[in-house]
């Protein structure tokens, strides 16, 4: 489990196929602290650490995961985002964060507003029951409220920490992100949709 607090970016220094997989070198400040069959989020997405090489660390995407997120468009030199998996003695100071990506979304739109970011979003209409107005969402692995919410778009603030410590600075309209919605609504959603049937 992860709290959608990013740790630190890494950057990709190496992608190549393997089959229907995409195996992926990526060097970060958080080598020392790695070891292989960790489980790392790397923008979001839960990824097993499964080779330690030369202060890079490897990870295997398989064709699931790479039909639901963003992972298709990584290449040398794209920055991700990483975290840690949460020790159970620590503050939960995002939210929970399973690091199973949902699916993604398209920044449609980026304001400045004199010292943060306002950046919007469309996304796929079936998943409008799990977006609700200042609900928490994990967007690209960063844990973030929403606000203006339509039946397919919504927009979350960045102040100057999270802009300058994540991948959003990098981050252009027309860019697709992860996006994992909030668990608890999940399973809410689940629940009332079965007593229906």
């Amino acid at each position: 489990m992860f709290t959608g607090i990013i740790e630190q970016t890494g950057l990709i220094h190496s992608v190549e196929r393997s089959g229907t997989n995409l195996l992926c070198w990526i060097k970060s400040g958080l080598f020392p602290e790695l070891k292989v069959d960790q489980s790392l989020s790397h923008n979001g997405v839960c990824l097993t650490v499964d080779q330690l090489q030369d202060g890079l660390h490897r990870v295997t995407a398989v064709q699931e995961t790479l039909e639901k997120t963003n992972l298709v468009f990584w290449q040398p030199g794209t920055i991700v985002n990483l975290e840690r998996c949460m020790p159970l003695n620590g503050r939960l100071d995002g939210h929970i964060v399973q690091g199973h990506v949902d699916t993604t979304a398209v920044c449609t739109g980026i304001a400045a507003k004199d010292g943060s970011w306002e950046f919007n979003f469309q996304f796929d209409t079936q998943f409008a029951a799990f977006i609700i107005e200042k609900g928490s969402i994990s967007l690209n692995g960063i844990s973030l409220t929403i606000f203006n919410i339509s039946e397919d778009g919504f927009t979350v603030a960045i102040i100057p920490y999270t802009y300058m410590h994540t991948n959003m600075q990098q981050l252009k309209a027309g860019d697709s992100v992860n996006i994992e919605f909030d668990v608890i609504g999940k399973y809410v959603n689940r629940i009332t949709q079965l007593q229906k049937n």
